[in-house]
């Protein structure tokens, strides 16, 4: 993420430990956020006499100097807004702040030149809180494995050359974390590297995929007479995007479409079913859609009530199999279409945050308000997922959304049924009498209202069709 997209949190709910010094802090990082942060600084709040973690706030580092010290006012601010916002979790303002600058040095460049380079953000950041009465109790660079204070006056203590970090795993934060089941995801580069275009030979073809969609599916949309373009076009996106979510899940996918933009492994697509949680995993499931599919999903999900009907598609089977698909969807937005990536991006974060992700739901949240800084969906998101609310609320608002659709489709074959008894009976004739108790047309009422919105959620994957998306009722034009 660049520099104009901050993330806060609210504190952890994992079991407490105590954490003594630099090193431990240090060292308790990467799993405070979920991620190890890449050119980032990072704010954390504590609270109490005994420094209880609270909010966090992360922002990538400005790479001109003249914007730290506004950076670093801003920083403050949000820290503590924030935690007024979550009063009823942290109590009160922050008691005091630990700020870490997070950043790998550039060629020929060395762990203690960062640290020195960046000598003037930290004290701005420590004069920042300040103004605000509110003292920093340490502050750390953390540089080619090594972490170096700016606090501690100590060489025993915190040597001016640096302090190697420890080995990952061997901790008590680490220890303490896995018994937790928290897990941290790799780098943040690594974790937005999944959601960019891959830069592959595929490139192209993917780029001629979209110019093609664009002047196919754009046309329909606006020159549809009484918007039946636009809605043929979202039923034809919404009918695709159920289908590759079963080709996802089913692993007894017959036939692969031919590999595209960024498969470079078309054999790894063999496992349909496994979750693709790794870079070999991306490669898979982009080998399961053609550039050309892709290009219309794209061009399709730019409709809100596309999109929003997509959102449907959140928890379950449906959720995984959607995160997956909204990757690749993400990964496909080349030049010039990668303002286009706001509505998958955003897609992702909403189910990583639905799922249990969220260090992955405001990564993908930071990278779509970066492609679009005015999406509004995503904005919302971003601002509910970094104030901790709970997305149940939200999943509520799309299973009534997603049932009030789907209700109507269920009554109105009976009722056609009916009528069409009516005016075959001749004149004169009595209609015949069904046994008593016994329910004629059953069966085919079932068949002509479809699959019940929240049945295949329950089901084996690829025994029913995914489930209809539904309008979230979003009042925004994103």
């Amino acid at each position: 993420m660049n520099a104009n997209r901050h993330e806060t949190s609210g504190p952890s709910r994992t079991q407490q430990i105590t954490l003594r010094g630099p090193a431990e802090l240090a060292d308790a990082l990467p799993f405070m956020l979920g991620f190890h942060p890449t050119d980032s600084v990072v704010l954390v709040a504590l609270h109490g006499e005994s420094g209880r973690f609270g909010g966090r706030v992360r922002l990538g580092i400005p790479g001109s100097p003249r914007e730290w010290a506004s950076t670093a006012d801003h920083l403050a601010e949000c820290l503590v807004e924030g935690g007024a916002r979550a009063g009823a979790r942290t109590g009160a303002r922050p008691d005091g702040i630990v700020v870490f600058l997070c950043q790998d040095p550039a060629p020929g460049e060395t762990g203690r030149r960062v640290m020195e380079r960046l000598r003037p953000f930290a004290q701005r950041l420590r004069t920042a809180c300040g103004a605000l009465d509110i003292p920093v109790y340490e502050a750390l660079c953390i540089s080619d494995g090594l972490y170096f204070s700016y606090c501690c006056p100590d060489a025993r203590c915190c040597p001016p050359d640096g302090t190697p970090l420890a080995l990952s795993g061997t901790t008590v934060m680490a220890a303490t974390a896995a018994y937790a089941g928290v897990r941290v995801r790799g780098s943040l580069r690594d974790m937005e590297a999944r959601l960019k275009p891959t830069g592959g030979p595929g490139e192209e073809e993917q780029r001629a995929a979209l110019d093609a969609a664009a002047a196919s599916i754009v046309p329909r949309i606006l020159e549809g007479s009484e918007d039946r373009g636009r809605v043929e076009v979202r039923e034809e996106t919404l009918r695709l995007a159920r289908a590759i979510l079963r080709r996802f899940t089913n692993p007894k996918t017959p036939k692969l479409p031919k590999a595209s933009a960024g498969a470079a492994n078309p054999t790894g697509a063999t496992i349909p079913g496994r979750a693709a949680d790794t870079t070999e995993g991306d490669t898979a499931d982009d080998a399961l859609i053609t550039s050309d599919e892709a290009a219309a999903l794209i061009l399709g999900l730019q409709d809100r009530i596309t999109r929003d009907r997509a959102a449907e598609w959140m928890e379950g089977w449906e959720g995984t199999a959607a995160l997956r698909l909204w990757r690749v969807l993400a990964r496909r937005c080349v030049t010039p279409y990668q303002e286009h990536a706001a509505a998958p991006l955003t897609l992702v974060g909403w189910t990583a945050w639905s799922t249990g992700d969220e260090p992955t739901a405001r990564v993908a949240l930071g990278l779509a308000l970066d492609a679009d800084p005015e999406y509004v969906f995503a904005q919302l998101l971003h601002q509910a997922c970094n104030e901790g609310l709970d997305p149940e609320s939200l999943r509520s608002c799309l299973r009534s959304e997603r049932d009030s659709r789907a209700a109507p489709q269920q009554t109105a074959p009976a009722s056609s049924r009916r009528l069409r008894t009516r005016a075959s009976q001749r004149p004169g004739t009595r209609p015949a009498l069904g046994r008593a108790g016994r329910q004629t047309g059953t069966r085919d009422r079932r068949a002509a209202a479809g699959v019940r919105p929240g049945g295949p959620a329950a089901e084996r994957p690829g025994g029913g069709s995914p489930r209809h998306g539904g309008q979230r009722g979003s009042r925004s034009g994103r």
